[in-house]
């Protein structure tokens, strides 16, 4: 891999049939456009540590990372990121905007109500095809 690819860890976190989503503060990447909760990995941080991290930072929750959902390689023409999407139980905490400008809750059949970076596309498409990702974990 380019020494130019920014390792992300993101989490699909459920509740009550609906996917937690955040909104990308102004002044960063991709401003303005929604994506699931998470963030880079640190120097030597491994991926569940960064994904709980991050989800405690930037919406402040506590989580249980559960399986790799999907893993997307993008290059954007200024840097290419290797995305890492979790399945999450939510243990604890409210989920409020600290590190995004808003939040929201999206049923299944609300996945195209916000725009989405391009990396998110094949996700997206997944999320609103398999049943079993919509499940309550038992």
């Amino acid at each position: 891999m380019s020494t130019n690819t920014i390792d992300v860890a993101a989490g699909l976190v459920f509740r009550d049939g609906r996917l937690l989503v955040a909104r990308r503060p102004a002044g960063t990447h991709l401003a303005g456009l929604w994506e699931f909760p998470g963030g880079k990995l640190e120097a030597g941080e491994d991926w569940i540590d960064a994904l709980r991290r991050e989800l405690r930072e930037e919406i402040g929750i506590e989580v249980v990372a559960g399986p790799l959902v999907e893993e997307i390689l993008h290059a954007y023409p200024e840097k290419t990121v290797r995305l890492r999407f979790y399945r999450c139980d939510w243990m604890s905490g409210e989920p409020r905007p600290i590190g995004c400008d808003a939040i929201d809750w999206l049923k299944r059949d609300e996945l195209g109500k916000h725009e989405f970076p391009a990396a998110d596309r094949r996700l997206l498409d997944m999320l609103g095809t398999r049943d079993a990702l919509w499940r309550t974990t038992p």
